[in-house]
């Protein structure tokens, strides 16, 4: 057994099953399995449990995982610092980020980090479900959620606070809902999940309700959410960025204010995955999102 051993089962057990793990290693799922065979003959051990779907590791299996882990980043840590003593940060990011916060707030961010480090590549992805950050190979996933995954790291990046509000000639033309349960009656704008019934969940001090909402127009695309909005279709429940401009403008209205309202969850967090080596380009990148999310959220204070 060698260390080139090690990191072989590492990619397997990271990639979660053989053709994934193909996948990664640019090998056939036949050659990968006939390297899991040799090893484990060699070893005179079974290291992974296979079924149908996944692989995971017996108990000996998982000991050289994390001695194959560690190996792996001492490695990633030497080539990193060879690559970039004396140049620019280079690197690759994979980033996936929720559609109305990375469109109408982060990609700001994202263009000033670009032009403070053009050495270092950004794949960025705007979309909100949930997934899977071995099999997606997405190095950071900021998403807003009640409780994150315990299997994750997750560093907090502040509260999201959804707002009831329409446009002025809405507000003119029916007025705006002044109860929680005078929602389900109005033309609701919002993002969803297809096919689930939605749930508002509402906070006030130590209260909270639940409000099922059938709404007329939904979307993951924040900005078309606030042109509907904005044109008058109904009233919009969006995260209070969508329209903060235009309620400072005095050309939205909003209504249930003394609720803290709340879709998908309360707090954005950073997620990635724990013991898991990084460049000095990622960890320069997550460091300069999380000093970029404080800034945004004194400035709102």
């Amino acid at each position: 057994m060698n260390a080139e051993s090690l990191i072989f089962l590492v990619e397997i057990l990271d990639a979660g099953n053989l053709s994934a793990a193909a996948r990664r290693l640019k090998m056939t799922r036949a050659n990968v399995s006939y390297h899991l065979n040799r090893l484990e003959r060699s070893l005179g051990q079974q290291l992974v449990r296979r079924t149908t779907r996944r692989i995971e590791p017996t108990e000996v299996g998982l000991r050289l995982y994390e001695h194959g882990s560690k190996i792996q980043s001492e490695l990633a840590t030497a080539k990193d610092s060879v690559r970039e003593l004396g140049h620019m940060l280079r690197g690759r990011i994979r980033l996936s980020i929720p559609s109305g916060f990375g469109q109408v707030v982060m990609t700001h961010w994202l263009i000033d980090f670009k032009r403070q480090y053009p050495g270092i590549v950004l794949d960025v992805m705007f979309e909100n479900h949930i997934i899977d950050m071995l099999r997606d190979e997405v190095d950071i996933s900021i998403r807003v959620m009640s409780n994150p995954p315990q299997n994750l790291v997750a560093r907090p990046m502040g509260p999201v606070r959804y707002t009831a509000c329409a446009s002025q000639a809405y507000v003119e033309q029916y007025g705006l809902p002044q109860r929680l349960e005078d929602l389900p009656k109005a033309p609701i704008i919002t993002s969803g999940v297809a096919g689930r019934q939605l749930r508002l969940s509402a906070y006030l001090k130590q209260r909270r309700q639940e409000v099922l909402l059938e709404p007329t127009l939904m979307s993951e695309n924040f900005l078309f959410l606030h042109q509907a909005i904005m044109a008058g279709l109904g009233v919009g429940i969006v995260p209070d960025y969508v329209v903060r401009a235009e309620v400072a403008r005095g050309e939205v209205d909003t209504t249930l204010n003394e609720w803290y309202l709340s879709i998908f969850g309360t707090e954005m967090f950073m997620l990635y995955m724990p013991n898991r080596y990084h460049t000095r380009s990622t960890s320069t990148f997550i460091e300069y999102m999380l000093d970029r999310a404080q800034t945004y959220r004194n400035a709102l204070a």
